[in-house]
């Protein structure tokens, strides 16, 4: 063994990035932007990033996604680099990942943005729950794909078969059985992991009628990975809440009690963060924890401010929000990392339009604006909610089984004629339930 080699073993696993541009198309992030937060989310994972490539296209290659000569190009620049990996930006198909991995030899792993992602959340799931959301977007990203996994065996049943005189038979039955059994085997899982995460959706209901009943408002933070969703809490609180420098450093859902101005309390709770091209199996799987933001009475969406992409930031997580169906709830905008934007330089002009109401500038890491953050929350929370009387027929439990997971409960009773509540509603949920009004204020 070379001592070059012993020095590369040394290093973190060496990665080279792929990003594509397709004529036509208004992604999110320049290419370019795109490939350095896919670097970023390779170092997260553990990689040092040794090259890149880029390539225009009119349309995807069925068979290779880059086409097969720019495959051959970067298979050079790959050796070149002695990368013992290649990431793509977008998601590859089944077929993709399995003609790539043909080109770039079975000594080159090729992955995607789907996989990168999926490996940091399972390095940094804490807690059951969201290990077990984790394993489910693996599991249901790995399916489709088995196929490419169990070529040995093929290889193996057709040699045999050859042997037998029977090569046609031989090369499916053993290759074909061995797979359909690791399916089912898959699908087992899949099945038992839902299971156990709608025990916990379930969980998460309960928990959320017992708050509403002490008529606590809560307040979800969302924001795009790395915002400081996590400091600000930490701000807020003065607990010792785990902060890190990097992308996804926060997973499970954490909630803490604040006081505001008034001496009123609030549940604020701080979510996983989001990012432009999220995978869709990790919406689906971490989709139990998320109801916490559609269930809130405010949203705090937190944008680095200092990012110079903090715009398309904020896109992308008013995309994940509505792919969520989170409700019109009140939300207000806080240009977080003030502290880190030149003298005298305003934040970003009015990002948020008119989906806000209210936009703050706060700085978590100096306690600057934290006070005004406050103040709008409070605010912003009187004017969105009203006090309302309302008689459920007792066939409408539905009905009152959302209003204890969406408002504030003052007071309930049980009369001759249906459940009478004493709420404080969010505006949304009132329009939706006023047809059982006796009383508002």
């Amino acid at each position: 063994m070379s001592r070059q080699h012993e020095v590369i073993n040394a290093e973190y696993e060496r990665a080279f990035v792929v990003g594509v541009e397709l004529y036509g198309t208004r992604p999110l992030l320049t290419l370019q932007d795109s490939l350095s937060e896919l670097s970023l989310l390779a170092d997260t994972a553990g990689m040092t990033v040794v090259g890149q490539a880029t390539q225009n296209l009119r349309h995807i290659d069925p068979n290779t996604f880059i086409g097969s000569g720019k495959a051959e190009e970067i298979r050079e620049a790959v050796l070149e680099a002695q990368a013992q990996v290649i990431i793509f930006d977008d998601e590859l198909s089944p077929r993709h990942q399995r003609e790539l991995e043909k080109v770039f030899g079975e000594d080159i792993r090729v992955i995607d943005r789907t996989v990168l992602i999926l490996d940091i959340f399972a390095q940094h799931a804490r807690t059951r729950e969201g290990s077990l959301q984790v394993e489910l977007a693996q599991y249901e990203y790995r399916l489709p794909r088995l196929t490419r996994q169990w070529t040995h065996l093929v290889r193996q049943a057709g040699g045999g078969a050859a042997r037998g005189g029977a090569a046609g038979v031989g090369l499916r039955g053993p290759g074909e059985t061995q797979l359909e059994v690791d399916r089912r085997e898959i699908r087992r899982k899949i099945d038992k992991l839902k299971t156990d995460l709608e025990r916990v959706r379930q969980h998460r209901q309960q928990h959320r009628q017992q708050r509403s009943r002490t008529g606590i408002p809560v307040i979800s933070l969302v924001g795009y990975t790395n915002a400081g969703k996590s400091t600000l809490l930490k701000a807020l609180t003065g607990d010792d809440i785990y902060v890190a420098d990097q992308l996804f450093a926060t997973l499970d859902p954490l909630s803490r009690r604040v006081d505001l101005p008034s001496g009123r309390q609030i549940v604020m709770t701080d979510t996983v963060g989001f990012i432009q091209k999220l995978p869709t199996t990790l919406v689906a799987a971490f989709r139990a924890t998320l109801e916490e933001v559609a269930n809130a009475n405010l949203l705090v969406h937190i944008v680095d401010a200092s990012h110079p992409n903090a715009p398309q930031h904020i896109e992308a997580v008013e995309d994940t929000l509505a792919e969520l169906e989170v409700p019109p709830i009140p939300r207000i905008l806080v240009y977080n990392k003030s502290d880190l934007l030149p003298p005298g330089q305003p934040p970003l002009a009015r990002a948020g339009g008119e989906k806000y109401d209210a936009e703050v500038t706060v700085s978590a890491i100096t306690g600057d604006g934290v006070s005004n953050l406050l103040s709008a929350i409070e605010t912003t929370l009187s004017a969105s909610m009203r006090r309302v009387t309302l008689l459920f027929p007792y066939d409408r439990g539905d009905l009152l089984s959302m209003l204890f997971s969406s408002a504030t409960i003052e007071s309930q009773e049980h009369t001759p004629s249906g459940a009478r509540v004493t709420a404080h509603l969010p505006l949304f949920l009132y329009e939706r339930l006023k047809d059982y009004l006796i009383s508002s204020e």
